[in-house]
């Protein structure tokens, strides 16, 4: 037993590690060159993959001729859905939806292809430049169909369906007849809010081994969602899903855009195991715009009553949503916007409904948000507007309506996807409100709004407040083990793309174990670490694995009390844990390291009775329901009417997520939500033209924001603990990105009021913005 060095501290005294913005402990090898990303990675006997794209959005595939790819040097193999079956399979939907007409998701495409882009071929060659010439080289010869570009064209997407409408989703709250009826104004509009997509800097990879001698199949894959993968390969290759590992390496960015299987995801490893070897797929940029699943496109038709005093009385929109061809999220999208589209705002009457339709484009997905930035423009376009017809002051008019704290756990009388009543956490949304408008000097923004008012550099001031559903289960777990050396490894069942899981994770079971956070190993994204997994989608896991973690920790701290009793010769809850030490309670020099502890744990009896030896625990949290975080924006806008351009002079963010984890990690999430929001906003969406074909398929025709184009952003941390799990967390990864798109549009109607300039779409590019103030003159 070691009892030198310092003597341990008094738990009391050990520094609070939860709510510490220490450094990220995973930046120093990203920094340095030193990540491993797919591409990075090198087997022995590697053959590349490249796909066979169809140019058209409907088409019948005719014939395929591989005669001359077969050909060139290096190329190994071409295969459709002829020469191997299993490449006729389809990918199973994230969300099965009951009485949804059923469809085929194929890996490769065989008599039909369904949007641009779509797969037919696969051409597997000793390189991957060999690889895309071979794949160049295969003739495929095509019969175009009829295409159905955008929701209510006449050509079916799938055969066997009566129409191209997926299914329906509707929720009600009060009587909104009557609530329009007590209303002494009803403002309409109709609102659009296009498609776009997330751009990591890593696009989308696959690489696959087989195993001769254990059968076994490993597939490291740039994935949000390893354990579905693993489901999905298995289930289409009918092989069980212990014989398959699936592991997330380093990943340069999801955002939700990698958070669902693809068919690389299944077809690579077929082709592996059909091959015997290992084979690699990288997306190319060109590819990413083509086939990964994008977000938004969403229409409404809506409208809001409000009484004399700006009290709401009513609100119900319907609208549709574009799924793509096939629609695997289901109806997650449309009931996120359902759900968040009241927001923080009292709503006694409530009615909405979703059409979710397919067309011939690539499969929708769930990008940053997820529904509720289409939620948050519709409800703030509408409350600008009759804050305007009313004459009141629009910041005014939201915070009569927003709840009061006295009114928390306040419940809409909606329900959420999980089918759990939504309640939102106790929080002050006023307070937060009033804090917002304080640090934007909102009083004096309007007055320099009114100076300048008919001038050609008007200001606009845009104001958004929203709620945000976070931290869905059904659950997450973590497996905590001290090794004898001292070392704590975290295997938990998520995989980071940049969230800083390494240090946040560590965080949370170096204060529960009492030791240095740099002790403390984090390892996920490997389905064989934990048994399971849900997957780092929808802002969950610091809400839903931070508990898991500190469970296990918890669990193994217990553990390690009785043995460091047995080895003190005291009472186990005379044991202080801290400095990596064990120590008895009021006899500091009396201690021994944890890794002695961990050592002795493996033969102690102390332990007959707590699991098992070793000082080695896996937990699993399951949320009852989500917990509810709540957020604020307002910005000033100014526009130069000659130039048609918009510049964001001043953005405040507000925003509650609990008890941070991490303040530094917490405010780098919102301000990269904010800025993909901005991006939105002003510059990103998705085009396709009558065809079905994509006319921004590239970085110069998808315009990204740069660091140039916002201001610094103005950020306040509120804290209001969740009730819902231990640790008091709330979500943050989505929340930066809700508020910008509604923000800029009430912006710069606010600017362009005297014009009378409504916002009907966005993005807010300088074309946009010509039109709305060339219709607004041919208007007057």
């Amino acid at each position: 037993m070691s009892t030198s060095g310092p003597p341990a501290s008094d738990p009391a005294a050990t520094p609070r590690l939860v709510g510490a913005s220490l450094k990220r402990k995973e930046d120093r090898r990203f920094l340095t060159g030193s990540g491993r990303y797919v591409d990075d990675l090198r087997v022995p006997g590697l053959a590349h993959l490249a796909l066979v794209r169809s140019p058209h959005a409907h088409a019948r595939v005719v014939r395929i001729d591989a005669r001359r790819a077969l050909r060139l040097p290096g190329v190994l193999a071409v295969l459709t859905v002829a020469d191997a079956p299993e490449l006729a399979g389809s990918i199973p939907p994230l969300i099965r939806e009951p009485g949804w007409p059923a469809y085929h998701h194929p890996l490769l495409a065989a008599e039909r292809v369904r949007h641009v882009g779509e797969a037919v071929a696969v051409v597997v060659a000793e390189d991957a430049c060999r690889a895309v010439d071979g794949a160049d080289a295969v003739a495929v010869e095509y019969e175009p169909l009829p295409v159905a570009a955008a929701p209510g064209a006449a050509a079916r997407v799938h055969d066997g369906w009566r129409d191209n409408h997926a299914g329906s989703h509707e929720s009600a709250v009060g009587d909104v007849a009557r609530g329009f009826a007590e209303a002494d104004l009803a403002v309409a509009a109709r609102l659009t809010y296009p498609r776009v997509t997330g751009v990591p800097i890593e696009p989308r990879g696959v690489l696959a081994a087989p195993d001769p001698e254990s059968g076994r199949l490993t597939v490291w894959s740039s994935t949000q969602v390893p354990f579905n993968v693993r489901s999905a390969v298995a289930a289409l290759l009918a092989l069980p899903e212990d014989a398959v590992r699936v592991i997330a390496p380093d990943v340069g960015g999801g955002f939700g855009i990698k958070g669902h299987v693809y068919p690389e995801d299944v077809l690579v490893p077929a082709v592996a195991r059909r091959l015997g070897r290992p084979v690699k797929w990288i997306e190319t940029r060109r590819e990413h715009f083509l086939t990964a699943g994008g977000d938004r496109d969403q229409t409404h038709e809506a409208r809001l009553g409000v009484r004399a005093d700006g009290t709401i009385t009513a609100l119900e929109t319907t609208f549709t949503r574009d799924h793509g061809a096939y629609p695997t999220l289901g109806t997650a999208m449309t009931a996120n916007t359902i759900n968040h589209l009241v927001g923080p705002y009292r709503v006694p009457s409530y009615r909405a409904r979703a059409r979710n339709v397919v067309t011939h484009k690539s499969f929708a997905a769930a990008y940053r948000g997820a529904g509720r930035p289409e939620a948050a423009f519709v409800v703030e376009v509408l409350l600008d507007r009759a804050a305007r017809r009313l004459g009141l002051d629009p910041a005014q008019l939201r915070r009569r309506n927003l709840v009061r704290r006295a009114e928390m756990p306040y419940a809409t009388g909606l329900a959420y996807r999980d089918g759990v009543p939504i309640a939102y956490d106790p929080a002050d949304y006023v307070g937060a409100w009033d804090a917002l408008l304080a640090r934007l000097d909102y009083t004096a923004w309007r007055r320099e709004q009114a100076a300048r008012r008919g001038g050609a550099r008007p200001l606009g001031i845009g104001l958004c407040a929203y709620v945000e559903g976070t931290g869905i289960g059904p659950f997450e777990g973590a497996d905590v083990r001290v090794d004898p050396g001292g070392l704590v490894y975290v295997d938990v069942g998520v995989s980071a793309q940049g969230q800083a899981h390494e240090t946040t994770l560590a965080q949370v079971c170096a204060e529960e174990l009492g030791v240095p956070v740099e002790r403390v190993v984090v390892r996920g994204g490997d389905t064989d670490r934990v048994g399971y997994g849900m997957g780092t989608i929808a802002s969950r896991v610091a809400a839903v694995a931070g508990p898991a973690v500190a469970r296990s920790a918890r669990e193994v701290a217990g553990k390690a009390r009785l043995v460091a009793a047995e080895m003190l010769e005291c009472a186990a809850e005379d044991v202080v844990l801290a400095g990596g030490h064990m120590a008895v309670r009021g006899a500091p020099h009396r201690r021994v390291p944890l890794g002695e502890v961990a050592r002795a744990a493996v033969r102690s009896r102390a332990l007959a009775r707590a699991g098992g030896p070793g000082l080695a625990s896996c937990a699993f949290f399951y949320p009852e329901t989500v917990t509810w975080a709540f957020g604020a924006q307002a910005a000033v806008v100014e526009l130069d009417l000659e130039a048609c351009t918009l510049a964001v002079r001043r953005l405040v963010v507000v925003h509650d997520c609990g008890r941070p984890i991490n303040p530094m990690v917490v405010e780098g999430q919102v301000h990269g939500g904010t800025a993909q929001g901005l991006g939105s906003a002003l510059l990103e969406e998705v085009v396709h033209d009558s065809a079905g074909q994509l006319l921004t398929g590239s970085l110069m025709d998808y315009a990204l924001p740069r660091a140039g184009d916002f201001p610094a952003i103005d950020l306040v941390h509120v804290e209001f603990p969740s009730s819902v799990n231990e640790l008091g967390i709330k979500g943050v990864g989505e929340s930066g990105v809700i508020a910008p798109g509604a923000v800029v549009a009430t912006a710069v109607e606010d600017a362009l009021a005297d014009r009378g300039v409504e916002v009907e779409r966005l993005p807010l590019t300088p074309a946009r913005i010509f039109e709305l103030l060339r219709a607004a003159a041919a208007r007057a």
